[in-house]
């Protein structure tokens, strides 16, 4: 105990205990259980802006990608030569492009093969980085050392550079494939050249998660290696993945425009954002009749800028570190 005796010319205040109830102010609820990491991210999800104009943009493009009779009735391979770019009216609201065919229905059956490249690429990237990246991470050594160097090797490749040429000799061996055969051409040569990130992206989740202290207990009560991977390490490793796997999905659909737009992707026969951007090379080239150009390129752009915001979103609630930063 200190000592309370004043000084000369000093007096001592002892505030009223009815004054300063300690007792409400340092009063903590016991019975309230812990928050954890997913739902202190969605908590900080709900506050942010840019989450809800991302979410509000991504449930109208798969709606239309899901049902894409709702938003027009003219099929999208009808073609009406008589009105070969004929411009927006209001019966057509972007017009015509040079075949014939309604640049808005167009737009609208479209979305459904660009979007559905982006997912299944991401899936396939995120199921096969996050494994691999586990792996090499928490058993190290030779397993490391193996995943890591076959991981170099290909990413080592430009995405789109690799692509191509696998592409083209995919074309020469299996051309006529189809509409899902086209599309699961170009998910797997992207995944091909894809999952090295999504693996190195885990690997460094997975070892700094692993030397952890409820690791240590997990091994101390007698969890095996396995029981530990699986039950701990993979899913609080998540957050990383989940962040990437979300930018990386609007970097697929554009690499699907891409490889449409050089005529090396989907085939001609399905309709897509890209190919429809590919066959208005002519009208760039002109000047004239840019509306058959800007519509299908502005619907990938804001369906790739939707993803972006998502993903920026989300790494802020993942990662508050990075926030910071």
């Amino acid at each position: 105990m200190p000592d309370m005796t004043p000084l000369p010319g000093q007096t001592i205040y002892v505030a009223p205990t009815d004054g300063t109830p300690l007792e409400e102010t340092g009063t903590v609820d016991t019975s309230a259980p812990p928050e954890g990491q997913w739902k202190e991210a969605w908590k900080q999800l709900r506050s942010n802006w840019i989450f809800w104009v991302s979410a509000v943009l991504l449930v109208i493009i798969f709606i239309v990608v899901l049902f894409p009779g709702l938003f027009t009735d003219i099929n999208p391979r009808q073609a009406q030569l008589s009105r070969s770019l004929e411009g927006p009216s209001a019966d057509h609201w972007f017009g015509f492009d040079r075949q014939g065919y309604d640049v808005f229905s167009r737009v609208v059956y479209g979305a459904r093969a660009s979007v559905t490249v982006g997912i299944l690429t991401m899936l396939f990237v995120t199921v096969v980085g996050l494994l691999t990246g586990a792996v090499a991470g928490f058993y190290g050594k030779w397993v490391d050392t193996a995943i890591s160097r076959v991981a170099d090797i290909f990413f080592a490749i430009p995405l789109i550079l690799g692509a191509i040429v696998l592409l083209s000799t995919l074309n020469n061996v299996w051309s006529n494939r189809g509409y899902w055969g086209g599309v699961l051409a170009v998910v797997l040569v992207l995944a091909v050249f894809g999952w090295p990130q999504m693996t190195r992206i885990a690997r460094g989740a997975v070892l700094e998660i692993k030397s952890l202290e409820f690791i240590d207990a997990a091994r101390a009560i007698g969890a095996t290696k396995r029981s530990n991977l699986w039950r701990h390490v993979i899913p609080n490793s998540l957050a990383p993945v989940i962040v990437t796997a979300t930018v990386s999905l609007g970097v697929y659909i554009v690499a699907e425009a891409t490889l449409s737009f050089l005529g090396i992707g989907l085939p001609p026969s399905v309709v897509s954002w890209g190919n429809d951007i590919a066959a208005a090379q002519s009208q760039v080239r002109s000047g004239n009749n840019l509306h058959v150009l800007f519509f299908p390129a502005g619907a990938l752009a804001i369906t790739v800028l939707s993803f972006m915001l998502l993903g920026d979103a989300v790494r802020d609630a993942l990662d508050p570190k990075a926030k910071k930063s």
